[in-house]
């Protein structure tokens, strides 16, 4: 049984190749590029209006050093919501469930911010590991305790976004599975499960955006403290 639920977050395979590449490529398939002789349709509207309202919001609080990651963190917004929300479709698989891609997003973008910050201010970003006023016996103990919290901020962005949608997937497939067990023996319990899976499946839409959004708001701040 717990082979069985935790098969579906295995990368599927079609004549030996992996089909993540596909699920990877999906958003690019969805949201093509405005091309000028294109007409504005409501679509096109929608979608502009969202990434403008996002980046105002997340840029508003960073100097004007940091815009040149709009682009970046739009992007990468875009990319979360499509990839987690296409996940909960039936027979398809979320590539945000695998630690190992979460942290490919991570990593990257969390040395980036960092090496920005030692190479624009050496001294500011250094300031971060000893707070201002340590007396001198703790100053040591307070650099290591910085230096772990520093380095363990992108296992911890790459576990929550994990964490919180296998999490999801398993509650759906649990529910799923009593339903489809009780439909025939007990119509009222299989009823409730029912309803109790389409509460689930709006919370996971939900969970599915907002940790999107939670990832690249997590990176925006690390840009923050390092320009």
């Amino acid at each position: 049984m717990t082979m069985n639920l935790f098969n579906q977050f295995l990368s599927p395979t079609f004549l030996g190749l992996p089909l993540i590449a596909i699920a990877l490529m999906a958003p690019c398939l969805l949201y093509p590029s405005p091309a000028p002789w294109w007409q504005s349709n409501r679509w096109m509207t929608l979608q502009n209006w969202f990434i403008g309202s996002f980046i105002k919001q997340i840029l508003s609080p960073i100097n004007t050093k940091g815009h040149s990651w709009a682009l970046l963190l739009a992007t990468l917004m875009v990319f979360l919501i499509t990839l987690n929300t296409l996940g909960l479709l039936p027979y398809t698989f979320t590539p945000t469930t695998q630690l190992s891609l979460n942290m490919a997003f991570a990593v990257p973008l969390w040395l980036a911010t960092v090496i920005m910050g030692f190479r624009n201010s050496p001294t500011h970003a250094l300031g971060h590991l000893l707070p201002e006023g340590t007396p001198t016996p703790l100053v040591p103990i307070l650099i290591i305790i910085e230096s772990i919290s520093l380095l363990i901020r992108p296992l911890a962005l790459g576990v929550r976004l994990t964490a919180n949608l296998t999490a999801g997937h398993l509650l759906i497939q649990l529910v799923s599975s009593a339903a489809f067990s009780l439909l025939l023996s007990q119509t009222t319990a299989a009823s409730l499960a029912v309803g109790l899976l389409l509460l689930l499946t709006i919370l996971e839409i939900a969970v599915a955006m907002i940790q999107a959004y939670v990832f690249v708001l997590l990176l925006s701040l690390y840009l923050q403290e390092n320009v």
